[in-house]
């Protein structure tokens, strides 16, 4: 069944080929920007590395939404909820840029897409209709046992630094669940992609980067040229456009069925991993990836009543 939002807008109850596509695109944007981020590190300082990306794709949400007549600034009740949902994720990505300096971004990712399990757990106490069935928990529980198979191989006896990059990503798990039921649950549910964006842009950019002055982090434009093609791609590609993406399938369907498709973005990882950093894809890794589609389907199952044709 399908929910009218106050808006006038749908929530569809099931994926269709346009939201699997949006999908499947940002989930192989957001694996290859691991490798952007991590292969920049020893002359771009993570924190350094947030801000900017966040300031950068700010602007470019106003301007957007300013060419596209979106208000970005009126009263309709989602302040609160957008300062909070901004400071989760300024905390969400500073975990993730603190982490991978001490641990690799295999392991990192693992840990980090935790985030679909805070998302199906905590979504039905706000939203009932959200609930998963057996058969989808099933799926969900696959297509997270796939992605440890697939880097289990890589998870050898972790060092002191390992278990804080560890840490880092498993509370950058929670920080993101927790962002994508803040604005499933508050009056951000309603409000327009673009202005959800936009808080969590304009807070990010401002934590991220007073916090990286505060630690005394060196800031430079003097880069690299590999350094400035990875900010622009973190900028405009990853945190512009497919966050853009991601809000609006958060808004058009059901958020539990979309976070499951997380779950291909450290695959995609892997494979820009072999293609750009010369790694090598294994069996498991090909084991696991028909796993994670076995686990997408199940989740994605349409009920009974819909296969055979009874649409309530």
């Amino acid at each position: 069944m399908n929910r009218r939002l106050r808006t006038g807008a749908v929530r569809l109850s099931h994926l269709d080929g346009k939201a699997i596509a949006v999908i499947v695109l940002c989930c192989a944007l957001w694996g290859l920007q691991q490798v952007a981020v991590k292969a920049i590190l020893p002359s771009t300082p993570p924190l350094f590395q947030g801000g900017v990306r966040s300031l950068g794709a700010m602007l470019l949400v106003w301007g957007w939404s300013r060419a596209r007549h979106i208000p970005l600034f009126g009263r309709d009740g989602t302040l609160v909820a957008g300062l909070g949902a901004g400071t989760l994720f300024a905390a969400e990505f500073a975990c993730i840029y603190l982490g991978l300096p001490h641990t690799n971004a295999s392991r990192l990712v693992v840990f980090l897409y935790l985030a679909p399990f805070v998302v199906a757990i905590g979504l039905p106490y706000f939203v009932p209709s959200e609930r998963l069935n057996r058969l989808q928990t099933v799926g969900l529980v696959c297509a997270f046992g796939a992605l440890a198979f697939a880097f289990q191989e890589g998870l050898t006896l972790p060092t002191a630094s390992q278990i804080l990059g560890d840490s880092l990503a498993i509370l950058a798990a929670v920080m993101w669940g927790l962002t994508t039921l803040l604005v499933r649950a508050t009056r951000l549910a309603y409000a327009t992609p673009e202005k959800t964006l936009f808080y969590q842009l304009s807070v990010s950019a401002f934590l991220l980067c007073t916090t990286s002055l505060v630690t005394g982090e060196r800031w430079s434009i003097a880069l690299p040229a590999l350094a400035w093609l990875s900010l622009l791609f973190q900028t405009v590609v990853v945190a512009f456009a497919s966050y853009l993406g991601w809000f609006w399938l958060l808004r058009h369907y059901s958020a539990t069925k979309v976070s499951a498709f997380s779950f291909l973005t450290p695959m995609f990882g892997l494979v820009f991993g072999a293609l750009i950093l010369h790694e090598v894809l294994s069996l498991r890794l090909i084991i696991a990836l028909v796993f994670v589609a076995a686990g997408i389907f199940l989740v994605n199952r349409p009920p009974a009543a819909v296969v055979k044709g009874v649409h309530t």
